[in-house]
């Protein structure tokens, strides 16, 4: 039996299988992204819902994991070593499951580094631009009454997709035939942008045929299906 008594978050969230992975997390956009990935590999995890109505991801508990105090986080007991491994960063984690498995990232050198650069691609550009327009133009940034912050993110979120658009022309995923975890960080974005943020009309989404195809496919796959709504929803 794993012994996971020396992590504080275990006391909030005790692990009914402690053999398993622990995954802390919310059916966020970063958040999917794990439970899409586990999903996919078949590895075995017992899910935590992080609340943010109640301020989980604020409490001792969870910064002791996740010291950025954002979801997802994951604890492994069967880590490097078989010791145990606590991980926050949506793509720290996605690497590291990645290469737990030996899935979703080429093994050759060049086409591992051209993942990781999709992989950053979205880390860096899509989630943070897509999550800046979703509150300009959906929360509390809706009300103000000077468009041009809002505008700035529809014009950065547009220059992505395209970016994005181009990168799929004649390819079936972001690396080609294969799916990678550069598709599993990115496409959950591109959901939420056109759906919980509706701003598909905003950004002419239609527009980016490339982009929507790869999209369509994406929410088909079973391990998809399912992840997106792991944790559930109290």
């Amino acid at each position: 039996m794993s012994n996971l008594s020396a992590f504080p978050i275990t006391r909030k969230w005790p692990a009914t299988h402690p053999e398993r992975i622990q995954l802390y997390s919310l059916p966020t956009p970063n958040g999917v992204k794990v439970s899409i990935m586990l999903e996919e590999t078949g590895l075995p995890y017992e899910a935590h819902l992080v609340d943010f109505a109640t301020n989980d991801q604020l409490t001792p508990e969870f910064i002791s994991l996740s010291a950025n105090n954002k979801i997802p986080a994951i604890l492994d007991p069967a880590g490097p070593g078989g010791k145990p491994l606590g991980l926050f960063e949506s793509g720290a984690i996605l690497i590291y499951l990645a290469e737990k498995t030996g899935k979703f990232l080429p093994p050759d050198a060049a086409g591992r580094y051209e993942t990781l650069q999709w992989l950053m691609f979205q880390m860096g550009g899509i989630g943070p631009m897509f999550g800046q327009l979703g509150f300009f133009h959906k929360f509390a940034g809706k009300d103000y009454e000077d468009k041009r912050p809002r505008d700035r993110y529809v014009a950065e979120s547009k220059r992505l997709l395209s970016v994005l658009d181009k990168r799929l022309e004649g390819r079936n995923w972001i690396m080609g035939d294969d799916y990678t975890i550069a598709d599993i960080a990115t496409f959950g974005w591109v959901r939420n942008l056109i759906g919980f943020y509706e701003a598909g009309e905003l950004v002419d989404f239609d527009s980016f045929g490339n982009v929507k195809r790869v999209l369509e496919a994406f929410v088909a796959r079973p391990a998809v299906i399912r992840g997106l709504a792991i944790p559930a929803r109290s």
